[in-house]
């Protein structure tokens, strides 16, 4: 067998290619960004296509850094941003229009109007996801309405779609050619169609959103065989692709977090933590997501608690990119070093509304507690909390629902460079915070889950034994200062509430 596996993890804004030994360990990467489309107040969008051309690039790219080829590939994992929502012609291969990203508000109308005609409960038991312009079905119901053609084509078979795992799949085996249309459990639990006992699409659920089923893909498990990389695309030879996980849970899986009660938090362009609770589907009360954690081959799906957070990594973009303020990332932690506190101002980023436990698309953000003396280090210091806070609201939610404490809780993603802002996690939580040696643990998850599948590791066991850890942060702050401060952020995201109308 060769001595490889990788991975695609198309993420929200970059798409990155991976290379793993058999020890978990990194070989090799290249990642690009892609442009974030903002046409209007609460829309964002992406260009498929630009998308596709990125993997591309990021495939091949890799490929020059080293003298590995395709022949060198056990076997190929995807992981994705889950929400996104593309449509695209099959015999053109041409999208019919942007993809909608899961942080698109327009479709608040139609959920609002799920829930006022009662099919909100329904959703929720069936799905486990309350009616919410995150996720998919909403997104594709507005591009059946509003863009020239897709009905019909739909109809007929023409029109297909698919999260961006599904599209990628579909381009890698060949496309207009024969590519095949499926995705896994993961993703299609986030569409508000699938029912999550059955796995299946669910009829009820597709006239709720007036979707045809033939323009969804086949759900196959997170692990097993998918698809083979044609020899014309960017492989240049043929890999099997065996793993597809949405990028949340692949960190779950990546983390190793595959036992019932273990919990990871992955720092993205937002935050989202997830609880594994086994095969038991556990039903939220505090705000929280029901959702697929990964399903291996023939066996039993195994199920999640999460709390999706819109916005934490993308309010320190927002600093960079819309206020000017640092001019990269790892900047935000020098300039918030720069004061000893928050000044007692607050940010709440609800840019597109607040995730959970709230589920709130009337609020919009706010910068609260300003006087004088504020300066932008405190700001870029309120902007770290405000990461940490949102964190701790859904670890409240998710020891109401579930009874588990968290002893540790494990992290990963790109703000985990971040040390400043992952001592303010400590303190903020009152737990220790754990880093693997592995940081970009979404690429991993996805590549343990296509390895699994054809023995390149013999079991999970195998993947706890490849888990080390790189970094632990102790909380410092008195339980006074905890709770004084975690008083401060409830009264600020009060603040954002009723900000807009939502018809």
């Amino acid at each position: 067998m060769p001595e490889f596996v990788a991975s695609v993890d198309q993420g929200t804004t970059s798409t990155r290619f991976m290379i793993f030994d058999h020890g978990g360990n990194e070989i090799a990467r290249h990642q690009l960004e892609h442009e974030q489309i903002l046409p209007r107040p609460g829309w964002v969008e992406h260009n498929p296509t630009e998308i596709w051309e990125r993997t591309r690039s990021v495939i091949e790219s890799t490929f020059a850094k080293t003298t590995l080829t395709a022949a060198d590939l056990a076997a190929l994992g995807i992981t994705n941003q889950r929400e996104t929502t593309v449509v695209w012609n099959r015999r053109t291969g041409r999208p019919y229009c942007n993809a909608i990203v899961w942080q698109d508000t327009r479709t608040d109308r139609i959920a609002t109007e799920l829930e006022r005609s009662g099919k909100g409960d329904v959703i929720r038991r069936k799905a486990g996801l309350p009616p919410a312009t995150y996720f998919s079905g909403g997104k594709l119901q507005w591009i059946l309405e509003n863009v020239d053609g897709v009905r019909a084509d739909a109809e007929n078979g023409d029109a297909l779609f698919g999260t961006t795992d599904t599209w990628l799949l579909w381009n890698l085996t060949g496309g207009k050619d024969g590519g095949a249309h499926v995705t896994d459990p993961t993703n299609a639990s986030r569409t508000m169609l699938m029912d999550l006992e059955t796995l299946a699409w669910d009829d009820e659920l597709l006239s709720f959103f007036g979707i045809p089923r033939r323009m969804l893909p086949q759900i196959k498990p997170s692990s097993g065989h998918l698809g083979v990389t044609r020899a014309g695309g960017p492989f240049h030879g043929e890999v099997p692709i065996t793993g597809d996980l949405g990028d949340q849970q692949a960190a779950t899986v990546g983390q190793v977090c595959l036992r019932p009660g273990e919990a990871k938090n992955t720092y993205g362009t937002g935050n989202f933590l997830l609880l594994n609770t086994g095969h038991e589907l556990v039903r939220s009360k505090h705000g929280l997501l029901t959702t697929l954690c990964y399903q291996f081959g023939d066996d039993k799906p195994v199920y999640a608690l999460e709390g999706s957070i819109a916005v934490t990594g993308s309010a320190v973009q927002w600093l960079r990119d819309q206020l000017g303020i640092i001019s990269g990332a790892s900047q935000s932690e020098t300039l918030a070093a720069q004061v000893a506190d928050n000044g007692g101002i607050y940010f709440v980023p609800a840019f597109s509304g607040l995730f959970a436990p709230y589920w709130r698309s009337d609020a919009r953000g706010a910068i609260v507690g300003l006087t004088r003396a504020t300066t932008n280090a405190h700001v870029a210091r309120a902007t770290l909390e405000a990461i940490c806070y949102q964190s701790r609201d859904v670890v409240e939610a998710m020891q109401n629902d579930s009874g588990v404490t968290l002893d540790v809780l494990r992290v990963d993603g790109g703000v985990t460079a971040n040390q400043l802002c992952m001592q303010m996690q400590a303190d903020v939580l009152g737990v220790p915070v754990s880093k693997p040696v592995v940081a970009e643990t979404t690429a991993l998850g996805a590549a343990y889950a296509a390895g699994l599948a054809i023995g390149f590791w013999k079991s999970t066991e195998e993947l706890v034994r490849n888990w080390n850890e790189d970094r632990r942060w102790q909380p410092s702050w008195t339980e006074e200062q905890r709770a004084t401060g975690y008083e401060g952020w409830k009264k600020a995201v009060g603040r954002t509430l009723d900000w807009v109308d939502v018809e």
